[in-house]
């Protein structure tokens, strides 16, 4: 049975809600009956955290695209890069 859920303020505030709902279903002294109540909030904070992420993804694809519609990649430099910039500094 579907219940009417309240979507968090923010994705952080959602990533937290769903860290606790996992270390208390795995920590096993939830009833059952309460578990699947975090259960199902769980799975609704999952949905809720994918649309932001896609949406994220959408916005910055738009604020990546170049003339022509083109998407402009630039790659990340990497973690061991970076060492040697910052050593080199």
């Amino acid at each position: 049975m579907a219940r009417k859920q309240t979507p968090p303020r923010s994705f952080e505030e959602a990533l937290a809600e769903l860290e606790q709902i996992l270390a208390d279903i795995e920590g096993g002294q939830v009833p059952l009956e309460e578990s699947l109540v975090k259960y199902e909030r769980g799975q609704f904070l999952i949905q809720h955290c994918r649309g932001v992420l896609t949406s994220a993804e959408k916005q910055i694809e738009l604020l990546s695209k170049g003339e022509g519609d083109e998407l402009r990649s630039t790659p990340m430099p990497s973690a061991e890069k970076t060492a040697e910039e910052d050593a080199e500094s």
